[in-house]
């Protein structure tokens, strides 16, 4: 039997929708997709990881000088010399390059941009244990030392993406907000810099990454973190605290990435 026919929809009314289909995407919004289950279950793998492999660690068959190099008060403080290293260098490098890159961006200072950032490139084109060891003979070795090392080689991504996320805003956009009376402070603060949030984040999460890899360099001039562990087993020829200063230091690197992305997820303005 064939169906039977529609009823007609009376002239001026819209047709009636679907409730099945209203009602689809409006739970698909509060249903965790699988984007958000992996962005959850990431740190707990990555920490996971590294549980098993210091438990895997100190129940191997280790002599007494492997054994001392990884003995978890030692590893616990090396593990935050390296957390304090990137920390302190980031922290730096921000307060240099988001200013700077939002004067840079600036029509009256961009005939100066090709002379920053060829200064910022020093520290990205030369090698980076090259910039430590010369900083050592200038300045002696340490912490600081360590940390002035670290901004020179990282402050070039976040500078970059500030200007580049300044100036790929629309400047129908600047406009507007001149037109309706508001400052070039003002047009900055609620125009521009909201819209180069995302730009601006990402290099913030390339820069925390990049301290964290570099930072084991620091070992090479007593400034600390799990460098110290990869130089001793290197000069010890113990291979399992070789590794285990390179598995942290991966594992620490991903776990900040995760931090950044989350940050850059919850930071940037809603509807971008």
């Amino acid at each position: 039997m064939s169906a039977p026919p529609a009823a007609p929809v009376p002239s001026g009314k819209a047709p009636p929708e679907d409730p099945n289909a209203a009602g689809e995407p409006r739970e698909s919004l509060h249903t965790p997709t699988g984007r958000s289950w992996r962005s959850v279950l990431e740190p707990v793998v990555i920490i996971a990881i590294g549980a098993v492999w210091m438990l895997y660690v100190e129940n191997s068959d280790l002599d007494s000088i492997a054994r001392r190099s990884l003995a978890s008060r030692y590893v616990t403080q090396k593990t935050w010399e390296h957390i304090e290293l990137t920390v302190v260098s980031t922290l730096v490098v921000l307060v240099i390059a988001i200013p700077l890159g939002v004067l840079l961006s600036r029509a009256w200072a961009r005939p100066a941009t090709p002379v920053v950032l060829a200064i910022a490139n020093i520290g990205q084109s030369a090698p980076a244990i090259g910039v430590v060891v010369l900083l050592a003979v200038i300045w002696g070795i340490g912490f600081w030392t360590a940390i002035v090392a670290l901004v020179a080689y990282g402050v070039l991504p976040a500078l970059r993406n500030t200007m580049v996320g300044l100036q790929q805003v629309d400047p129908a956009l600047t406009d507007a907000g001149r037109g309706i009376g508001m400052s070039p402070v003002t047009v900055l603060r609620r125009v521009e810099l909201p819209l180069a949030v995302p730009v601006i984040l990402a290099g913030i999460r390339t820069t925390l990454v990049l301290m964290v890899g570099t930072a084991s360099i620091a070992a090479f001039i007593s400034g600390g973190g799990l460098g110290d562990l990869i130089t001793s087993g290197v000069s010890t020829q113990r291979t399992p605290v070789l590794l285990t200063g390179c598995v942290l230091i991966a594992l620490l690197a991903l776990l900040v990435d995760w931090l950044g992305g989350m940050a850059t997820r919850l930071l940037a303005p809603k509807g971008l």
